[in-house]
């Protein structure tokens, strides 16, 4: 039984981050830790640099995980560990999906073709067409609007 509380925990806390990165991305990075967020809009070095100051944020989500780990290894709550487990799975989630599908900074998944994987691309294209912090729309990355699934022009003329 406890396994089971522990998975559902784990899993638990991978859904709910992508409402953590939601709000994230949409009030910080694009709100008072703009300035932290802007490079990768307006990506300034176009190859020069492997970083941008936007990567900090790996380290705003990690640490918390980190955390986690420690605080359920060394204290009686052990389900925090859990908790750590379930943000890391969302990291990597959200690291092969948006650093290594959709901005392609690693050459892997190439060949990912599939209605899902085509509207996360749509949505996130229609995030970074705006490259201002107010303009923003779509700022989840695995929850995506209904109106992503349709192709762009059905798209365009539904808006």
């Amino acid at each position: 039984m406890q396994i089971l509380i522990y998975l559902l925990i784990t899993l638990g806390t991978a859904a709910f981050m992508e409402f953590v990165a939601w709000f994230a991305h949409k009030f910080v990075m694009h709100g008072f830790l703009w300035d932290w967020h802007e490079d990768h809009h307006k990506p300034q070095y176009k190859g020069e640099k492997f970083f941008e100051k936007n990567d900090r944020f790996f380290l705003v989500f990690a640490i918390p995980s980190a955390l986690a780990y420690i605080l359920g290894t060394v204290t009686p709550l052990s389900w925090l560990f859990f908790v750590g487990v379930g943000i890391s799975i969302y990291g990597l989630i959200y690291f092969l999906i948006h650093d290594v599908y959709i901005h392609r900074r690693f050459s892997w998944f190439k060949q990912l073709d599939n209605r899902y994987s085509r509207a996360i691309l749509r949505a996130h294209g229609t995030h970074h067409a705006k490259q201002t912090k107010e303009e923003g729309e779509s700022f989840g990355l695995l929850a995506v609007h209904p109106k992503f699934f349709k192709k762009r022009k059905a798209q365009a003329k539904n808006q």
